[in-house]
């Protein structure tokens, strides 16, 4: 039996915590949350005691922790994490300060403990199936890349002032992909930003659109564009364009009816939020941090990545801040 415990009982703890403990021979031990009632719930739906973190951290029965708490715990979890020789599940990203986060993979190498860092998006079935098509040189070289990654809705703008902003809270995902799908690194970055949806956010110290143009070290190019309103839904897609053709990944939807009347086609909107498109996808993430830890392999989301798209977000930061191309 494996020992577990979460950090944060939150919504995507809730959501982790569901998908660890159908994991073969896993067991959620504890649940620490500051919300003695929302550890308290979490906990009693799983079976679980409610804990505390230096009791965490001192109990050797607990093999693995996920840390699914506010960005501003992941580190000092991690760096705990790694003292005690436990792996760990952390949710991205791996701190907002770039130094912190590099001192947080040091402390992951020198202890040699299992971690992955949570990009869901790189175990949705969709996007796997593209890369591994990508991979297989179905359309030859990638020479082009284009995201596009569209929100609902902004959160709250107290959130948005602790997020670190756009670049490293909602893009550094889509700096992730463009890693993962290219299988190259970034030379030259240029990113712009307007507050288009809510000017409050303007205040904040924030933008809420933003495009960012990457050239990378072998002369590839990807366009990444995100806003934090879509009056559709929840929009994730990329196209990758390559020397012997093009490969998409779209949008999920509720339902695959369309219907096909005299007066229109209509089809379901994309699911609403990320909860939805990637339910799969978290599961798969858990599922596979699992299957590494027993088998020893190295996860597909490792620190390290968390690193290199953190590094692209404070890039992409500085870019739009000052107006500039920046060279990496």
């Amino acid at each position: 039996m494996t020992e577990v415990a979460i950090f944060g009982a939150g919504r995507i703890g809730k959501i982790h915590a569901g998908n660890l403990v159908r994991q073969p021979g896993a067991h959620l031990k504890y649940v620490v949350d500051p919300d003695a009632k929302a550890a308290a719930a979490l906990a009693a739906q799983h079976g679980a005691a409610v804990g505390a973190t230096d009791g965490v951290f001192a109990d050797g029965a607990v093999r693995v922790v996920v840390i699914a708490s506010s960005t501003d715990t992941h580190a000092d979890l991690i760096e705990r994490a790694a003292a005690a020789g436990k792996a760990i599940f952390c949710e991205k990203p791996v701190d907002l300060s770039l130094e912190r986060a590099r001192r947080c993979a040091d402390a992951v190498q020198r202890a040699g403990v299992h971690c992955l860092i949570g990009f869901q998006r790189r175990y949705d079935p969709t996007f796997a199936a593209a890369k591994a098509r990508i991979d297989a040189g179905e359309i030859g070289t990638p020479e082009m890349l284009v995201v596009t990654s569209r929100d609902p809705g902004a959160p709250p703008v107290e959130y948005i002032r602790r997020s670190g902003g756009i670049f490293k809270d909602m893009l550094i995902h889509d700096f992730d992909i463009f890693r993962w799908i290219l299988g190259d690194e970034a030379a030259t970055l240029h990113a712009t930003g307007s507050c288009l949806t809510d000017p409050a956010v303007g205040e904040a110290g924030d933008v809420d659109a933003t495009a960012v143009t990457i050239r990378t070290k072998s002369g590839r190019l990807a366009q990444i564009n995100t806003i934090r309103r879509a009056a559709y839904g929840y929009d994730q897609r990329f196209e990758v364009l390559g020397s012997k053709g093009m490969l998409q990944a779209g949008n999920h939807r509720p339902t695959e009816v369309v219907a096909w009347t005299a007066q229109n086609v209509a089809a379901d909107k994309p699911e609403h939020f990320f909860l939805e498109r990637y339910r799969v996808a978290y599961a798969n993430e858990m599922a596979h941090f699992f299957e590494t830890l027993a088998s020893g392999a190295v996860p597909r989301t490792t620190i390290a990545d968390g690193v290199a798209a953190l590094e692209l977000a404070e890039a992409a930061t500085t870019s739009w801040r000052e107006r500039r191309i920046v060279e990496l």
